[in-house]
């Protein structure tokens, strides 16, 4: 699994590659001052620690003065992080550490708004594997920042026994059982259902998650009452702000949303330099 330290090395190498031309012929090589990273709008920061990995990667002798956490909610106006050293390195860095912040952020603020939403109901939201590619471990992260919690992280930490699935292992029950005969008793079995008819079938086979798949809340709350806490039941598809509420009242322990990472607005970050501070 990529780590944070490689991807930022990656993303190092993306965009400076042999060099930032611009500062490396427009700023004299000592010269030095501070700049900040700052909010332009309200939200959850996320990203925090990873714009700070970018920095020590470029220039370990650039001081970083942190005033804002991952998690907490920060206000327009608000300093995130100082930066005191090079100005080809600060200068440098901006773009990869921002888009990292701003993407995490978005995401975080995203989940905070969500999770705010279902507050009086007991549901926990979590994510789906729907991220970009190669930033799965940042974007849930982010969610984790905005108070929301991960599904499974990939192919091979759970079980999850979805429509093509059934239809190639030939119905649920011989799902379910060629997965328990196959995986350590540790691991849980998730099976998603679509109608009530399917989900007996699932609670039939004592599998541990039931995913109620596109279900109306109407359904899903009869869904919620005929699995009677005898399998972890988790509300997927169509989810949003505007019916989360009511998909939270039918009783389901779980809400997952892949919109919490794949359909996100960044969170708008910028870098300034103070001027006045600069000394060469």
């Amino acid at each position: 699994m990529l780590t944070i330290a490689k991807l930022v090395e990656l993303a190092i190498a993306e965009d400076v590659f042999t060099g930032d031309i611009t500062s490396l012929t427009t700023i004299p090589a000592n010269a030095k001052g501070n700049g900040m990273i700052h909010m332009k709008e309200d939200g959850v920061i996320s990203g925090v620690e990873v714009a700070k990995e970018v920095y020590r990667q470029l220039d370990s002798d650039i001081v970083i003065t942190q005033h804002a956490f991952d998690g907490d909610y920060v206000h327009n106006g608000q300093i995130i992080l100082e930066l005191t050293g090079s100005l080809r390195s600060i200068l440098t860095g901006e773009r990869t550490a921002l888009n990292f912040m701003q993407r995490m952020s978005g995401i975080a603020t995203k989940t905070n708004k969500l999770v705010s939403l279902i507050k009086d109901y007991p549901a926990i939201i979590v994510d789906t594997r729907k991220t970009t590619p190669l930033l799965r471990i940042l974007e849930k992260q982010a969610v984790r920042d905005g108070g929301g919690n991960n599904h499974r992280f990939g192919l091979y930490d759970a079980v999850m026994i979805k429509d093509n699935h059934i239809k190639a292992a030939g119905g649920i029950a011989k799902a379910v059982q060629a997965a328990r005969s196959n995986i350590p008793h540790t691991m849980r079995i998730e099976v998603e259902v679509e109608n009530l008819d399917q989900l007996q079938e699932a609670i039939d086979t004592k599998c541990d998650i039931i995913m109620l798949d596109n279900m109306a809340p109407t359904l899903m709350k009869q869904a919620v009452i005929l699995v009677a806490r005898r399998a972890i039941t988790e509300a997927s598809g169509g989810v949003n702000e505007h019916n989360i509420i009511e998909i939270a009242s039918t009783g389901v322990d779980y809400i997952s949303l892949g919109s919490l990472t794949h359909t996100i607005e960044s969170l708008d970050i910028s870098l300034d330099l103070f001027e006045p501070k600069i000394v060469i």
